[in-house]
C-alpha cells in the first residue's frame, strides 16, 4: 500500500522578477510524495506564478486522486486521468522518483536517454531600466548564457545595454506573448547583429498565425503556444524551437515523447522551469540532455534553494544526486 503527502511551500525570490505580464516576490510550489515501503518519491509543481489560489486548487485535484494513487496508479493510467498540466506533473514526478527508487537506476537510463554529468543552463535577466538589467549582466558576464526577459517597450534599449555590458555571452531574448508582429519585424534583424540566439514566445498564443509567413535572421521559439504534443499541428508551422516545461506537459511521461514528436517533425528543443527549487528542474535535466537551450536557472533566482539541491557552478547545472531526485 502506498502513502500520498502533499505539502504547499513557499519560496521567497532574491529579488524582484518582472517579465512582460507580471512581477514576482515569491515562488508558490506544491511538493507530492508518494511512499511505498522504505521508498519515497518526489515531485514539485508550482500551479501559478503568482496566484496562490491556483495552489489550492491544484492541491484539490491531487487529493482528489488520494485513493488510486495510493492503490498503485501507474504513470500510464495517470496520463489518462488528468489533462496536461502542474497537478499531472507533480505526480507524474513522483512515480518516476518512486519507480527510480525501488528498482535502484537512475531515472535517465529508466527513460533511455544519454546524459552527461552537466548541462549549461541559461540565467535569466528579468524586466527592469536598461541600466539596471547592463548592471546586471555585467556581473554575470562570466556566465555562458544569459536569457533577457523584453516587455512591448523600449526593447532595443534594453538589448543594446546588456549587450555592452556583457560582449562576449551568449544571448536568447523572451518577450512573453508582448510584442506585435511588426515589432518582431523590427526587432529581429538589429537583435540579430547583437548576437540574439533565439526569440521566444515573440506573440500572444493563440494569436500566432502570422508567424506561418516569418522568414528573419532569428529562429523563433514556442513557449506558451507549445503545451504538449497536441500543440505541434500548429506548432511546427510557425517556429523553429519550442520549449518543453513540465508544468505545461503535464510530467515527465508526456515531455518526453513531446520531444521525441517534435524532433521528428524538425522541430529543435529548448527546457525551460518556472521559478522553483532543485527538486522541479532535475526531472527536466533529463529533456535538458536532448535540448540545444536548457534554461533551469529556478534555483539560482531563490533567496535559498532546497537542500540537497543541484550543484551549480556559473552556467554549469549538475545532474542530481539520487538523495534529489531520480
Amino acid at each position: 500500500m502506498r502513502t500520498l503527502d502533499i505539502k504547499q511551500e513557499i519560496w521567497p525570490l532574491a529579488e524582484k522578477f518582472t517579465i512582460s505580464r507580471i512581477s514576482l516576490v515569491q515562488s508558490y510550489v506544491l511538493v507530492v510524495e508518494i511512499g511505498e515501503g522504505d521508498f519515497l518519491g518526489r515531485g514539485e509543481c508550482e500551479p501559478h506564478e503568482s496566484d496562490p489560489q491556483q495552489m489550492i486548487e491544484v492541491e484539490s485535484i491531487i487529493e482528489g486522486l488520494r485513493s488510486v494513487i495510493e492503490e498503485g496508479l501507474t504513470r500510464e493510467a495517470l496520463q489518462t486521468l488528468l489533462p496536461a498540466g502542474p497537478a499531472r506533473n507533480a505526480i507524474d514526478c513522483a512515480l518516476w522518483d518512486l519507480e527510480a527508487k525501488i528498482e535502484g537506476r537512475r531515472v535517465w537510463e529508466m527513460a533511455e536517454v544519454k546524459s552527461s554529468n552537466t548541462l549549461v543552463t541559461a540565467y535569466t535577466i528579468s524586466i527592469d531600466s536598461p541600466q539596471e538589467m547592463a548592471a546586471k549582466a555585467g556581473r554575470n558576464k562570466d556566465r555562458s548564457l544569459l536569457k533577457i526577459k523584453l516587455s512591448g517597450e523600449g526593447n532595443m534599449e534594453r538589448i543594446t545595454a546588456v549587450r555592452a555590458a556583457a560582449p562576449d555571452v551568449r544571448l536568447i531574448v523572451d518577450a512573453n506573448e508582448a510584442w506585435t508582429y511588426a515589432q518582431l519585424l523590427e526587432f529581429s534583424e538589429p537583435m540579430a547583429k547583437l548576437g540574439v540566439e533565439l526569440i521566444e514566445q515573440p506573440l500572444p498564443a493563440g494569436a500566432d498565425q502570422e508567424l506561418e509567413d516569418y522568414f528573419g535572421p532569428v529562429p523563433l521559439c514556442a513557449d506558451e503556444s507549445c503545451l504538449d504534443r497536441n500543440s505541434l499541428v500548429q506548432v511546427e508551422k510557425r517556429y523553429s524551437f519550442i520549449n518543453i516545461k513540465l508544468d505545461k506537459t503535464g510530467g515527465l511521461t508526456e515531455a518526453l515523447k513531446l520531444a521525441k514528436e517534435a524532433n521528428s517533425q524538425g522541430l529543435k528543443l529548448m527546457v525551460g522551469c518556472m521559478t522553483g527549487t532543485s527538486l522541479a528542474m532535475a526531472p527536466a535535466m533529463i529533456i535538458g540532455a536532448m535540448a540545444e537551450f536548457c534554461d533551469l536557472d529556478g534555483p539560482l533566482l531563490l533567496a535559498k534553494d532546497r537542500q540537497p539541491g543541484l550543484a551549480f557552478n556559473q552556467s554549469m547545472v549538475s545532474f542530481p544526486e539520487k538523495n534529489l531526485w531520480g
